[in-house]
Protein backbone atom coordinates (compact mmCIF):
# COMPACT_ATOMS: atom_id res chain seq x y z
CA UNK A 1 0.00 0.00 0.00
CA UNK A 2 1.49 3.31 -1.06
CA UNK A 3 0.78 6.57 0.70
CA UNK A 4 -1.99 8.19 -1.33
CA UNK A 5 -1.44 11.62 0.21
CA UNK A 6 2.25 11.66 -0.78
CA UNK A 7 1.35 10.66 -4.33
CA UNK A 8 -1.25 13.46 -4.48
CA UNK A 9 1.30 15.97 -3.20
CA UNK A 10 3.82 14.96 -5.90
CA UNK A 11 1.24 15.28 -8.67
CA UNK A 12 0.06 18.65 -7.36
CA UNK A 13 3.65 19.94 -7.24
CA UNK A 14 4.03 18.83 -10.86
CA UNK A 15 0.85 20.77 -11.75
CA UNK A 16 2.27 23.90 -10.07
CA UNK A 17 5.56 23.48 -11.97
CA UNK A 18 3.62 23.19 -15.23
CA UNK A 19 1.76 26.39 -14.32
CA UNK A 20 5.10 28.16 -13.81
CA UNK A 21 6.10 27.18 -17.36
CA UNK A 22 2.76 28.47 -18.67
CA UNK A 23 3.37 31.81 -16.94
CA UNK A 24 6.74 32.19 -18.64
CA UNK A 25 4.94 32.34 -21.98
CA UNK A 26 2.86 35.34 -20.91
CA UNK A 27 4.28 38.53 -22.32
CA UNK A 28 5.40 41.30 -20.01
CA UNK A 29 6.81 44.75 -20.78
CA UNK A 30 10.33 43.32 -21.03
CA UNK A 31 11.86 41.05 -23.65
CA UNK A 32 11.81 37.46 -22.40
CA UNK A 33 13.48 34.69 -24.45
CA UNK A 34 10.98 32.12 -23.14
CA UNK A 35 8.15 33.61 -25.24
CA UNK A 36 9.79 31.84 -28.20
CA UNK A 37 10.02 28.43 -26.48
CA UNK A 38 7.11 26.94 -28.42
CA UNK A 39 8.12 28.27 -31.85
CA UNK A 40 8.85 25.58 -34.42
CA UNK A 41 10.84 26.19 -37.58
CA UNK A 42 10.75 24.32 -40.91
CA UNK A 43 14.39 23.48 -41.56
CA UNK A 44 16.26 20.50 -43.04
CA UNK A 45 12.89 19.13 -44.20
CA UNK A 46 11.45 18.83 -40.69
CA UNK A 47 9.84 20.90 -37.94
CA UNK A 48 12.41 21.71 -35.28
CA UNK A 49 11.96 23.73 -32.09
CA UNK A 50 13.67 27.11 -32.18
CA UNK A 51 15.70 26.52 -29.02
CA UNK A 52 17.30 23.47 -30.71
CA UNK A 53 18.40 25.63 -33.63
CA UNK A 54 19.57 28.84 -32.01
CA UNK A 55 20.56 30.72 -28.91
CA UNK A 56 17.92 33.28 -27.82
CA UNK A 57 19.05 36.17 -25.62
CA UNK A 58 17.71 39.53 -24.47
CA UNK A 59 20.63 41.98 -24.81
CA UNK A 60 18.32 44.95 -24.11
CA UNK A 61 15.02 45.37 -22.25
CA UNK A 62 13.00 45.50 -25.50
CA UNK A 63 15.11 43.38 -27.85
CA UNK A 64 15.54 39.66 -28.49
CA UNK A 65 18.59 38.41 -30.34
CA UNK A 66 18.47 34.99 -31.99
CA UNK A 67 21.84 33.57 -32.99
CA UNK A 68 21.46 30.37 -35.05
CA UNK A 69 23.96 27.57 -34.54
CA UNK A 70 23.95 27.18 -38.35
CA UNK A 71 23.98 30.67 -39.95
CA UNK A 72 22.19 29.28 -43.05
CA UNK A 73 18.99 28.74 -41.00
CA UNK A 74 18.51 32.42 -40.05
CA UNK A 75 15.94 33.04 -42.82
CA UNK A 76 13.93 29.95 -41.85
CA UNK A 77 13.97 31.04 -38.22
CA UNK A 78 12.58 34.47 -39.12
CA UNK A 79 9.79 32.82 -41.15
CA UNK A 80 9.01 30.41 -38.29
CA UNK A 81 8.64 33.30 -35.83
CA UNK A 82 6.29 35.10 -38.24
CA UNK A 83 4.21 31.91 -38.66
CA UNK A 84 3.98 31.47 -34.87
CA UNK A 85 1.57 34.44 -34.81
CA UNK A 86 3.09 36.12 -31.75
CA UNK A 87 2.65 39.65 -33.12
CA UNK A 88 6.43 39.98 -33.36
CA UNK A 89 8.31 41.23 -36.40
CA UNK A 90 11.67 39.46 -36.82
CA UNK A 91 14.37 41.35 -38.71
CA UNK A 92 17.07 39.37 -40.50
CA UNK A 93 20.41 41.08 -39.79
CA UNK A 94 23.14 39.12 -41.51
CA UNK A 95 23.34 35.76 -39.75
CA UNK A 96 21.27 36.78 -36.71
CA UNK A 97 17.60 37.59 -36.19
CA UNK A 98 16.58 40.60 -34.12
CA UNK A 99 13.12 41.11 -32.68
CA UNK A 100 12.13 44.47 -31.27
CA UNK A 101 9.50 43.99 -28.57
CA UNK A 102 6.91 46.77 -28.85
CA UNK A 103 5.77 48.39 -25.61
CA UNK A 104 2.44 47.09 -24.34
CA UNK A 105 -0.49 49.47 -24.01
CA UNK A 106 -2.95 49.31 -21.11
CA UNK A 107 -5.52 47.17 -22.94
CA UNK A 108 -2.87 44.64 -23.96
CA UNK A 109 -1.62 44.43 -20.37
CA UNK A 110 -5.15 43.78 -19.15
CA UNK A 111 -5.57 41.13 -21.84
CA UNK A 112 -2.37 39.38 -20.67
CA UNK A 113 -3.59 39.45 -17.05
CA UNK A 114 -6.93 38.01 -18.17
CA UNK A 115 -5.11 35.23 -20.04
CA UNK A 116 -3.04 34.56 -16.93
CA UNK A 117 -6.17 34.26 -14.81
CA UNK A 118 -7.56 31.72 -17.27
CA UNK A 119 -4.36 29.71 -16.81
CA UNK A 120 -4.82 29.98 -13.01
CA UNK A 121 -8.27 28.43 -13.33
CA UNK A 122 -6.94 25.66 -15.58
CA UNK A 123 -4.21 24.88 -13.03
CA UNK A 124 -6.71 24.83 -10.15
CA UNK A 125 -9.01 22.52 -12.10
CA UNK A 126 -6.07 20.15 -12.69
CA UNK A 127 -5.17 20.25 -8.98
CA UNK A 128 -8.78 19.56 -7.94
CA UNK A 129 -8.95 16.68 -10.40
CA UNK A 130 -5.86 15.15 -8.75
CA UNK A 131 -7.62 15.56 -5.38
CA UNK A 132 -10.76 13.86 -6.67
CA UNK A 133 -8.87 10.88 -8.12
CA UNK A 134 -6.76 10.39 -4.99
CA UNK A 135 -9.83 10.60 -2.74
CA UNK A 136 -11.50 7.95 -4.92
CA UNK A 137 -8.46 5.69 -4.53
CA UNK A 138 -8.60 6.14 -0.74
CA UNK A 139 -12.33 5.31 -0.67
CA UNK A 140 -11.75 2.25 -2.87
CA UNK A 141 -8.96 1.02 -0.59
CA UNK A 142 -11.25 1.49 2.41
CA UNK A 143 -14.06 -0.39 0.64
CA UNK A 144 -11.63 -3.22 -0.21
CA UNK A 145 -10.60 -3.37 3.45
CA UNK A 146 -6.99 -2.34 2.75
CA UNK A 147 -7.19 0.70 5.05
CA UNK A 148 -9.30 1.70 8.03
CA UNK A 149 -11.88 4.49 8.18
CA UNK A 150 -9.44 6.58 10.27
CA UNK A 151 -6.64 6.16 7.71
CA UNK A 152 -8.98 7.13 4.88
CA UNK A 153 -10.01 10.31 6.75
CA UNK A 154 -6.33 11.08 7.44
CA UNK A 155 -5.47 10.64 3.75
CA UNK A 156 -8.39 12.85 2.71
CA UNK A 157 -7.29 15.57 5.15
CA UNK A 158 -3.68 15.43 3.91
CA UNK A 159 -4.85 15.50 0.29
CA UNK A 160 -7.05 18.53 1.05
CA UNK A 161 -4.12 20.29 2.76
CA UNK A 162 -1.95 19.67 -0.34
CA UNK A 163 -4.77 20.96 -2.55
CA UNK A 164 -5.13 24.14 -0.51
CA UNK A 165 -1.36 24.75 -0.51
CA UNK A 166 -1.06 24.15 -4.27
CA UNK A 167 -3.95 26.53 -5.04
CA UNK A 168 -2.36 29.12 -2.76
CA UNK A 169 0.99 28.71 -4.58
CA UNK A 170 -0.71 29.18 -7.97
CA UNK A 171 -2.46 32.35 -6.73
CA UNK A 172 0.84 33.71 -5.36
CA UNK A 173 2.66 33.07 -8.63
CA UNK A 174 -0.09 34.78 -10.61
CA UNK A 175 -0.19 37.85 -8.37
CA UNK A 176 3.58 38.27 -8.83
CA UNK A 177 3.22 37.84 -12.60
CA UNK A 178 0.30 40.30 -12.68
CA UNK A 179 2.45 42.90 -10.91
CA UNK A 180 5.22 42.28 -13.48
CA UNK A 181 2.80 42.61 -16.42
CA UNK A 182 1.15 45.80 -15.14
CA UNK A 183 4.50 47.54 -14.43
CA UNK A 184 5.19 50.09 -17.15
Amino acid sequence: MSNIAEEAKKKMLAAVEHFKLELKNLRTGRANPSILDHVTVEVYGASVRLKELANVTAPEARMLLITPFDPQTAGSIAKGIEKANLNLQPVLDGHVVRISIPPMDESMRKQMVKLGKQKVEEAKVAIREIRRKCNEIAKKQKADGDITEDMMKKFEKNIQDSTDQSCKDVDGLMSAKEKEIMTV
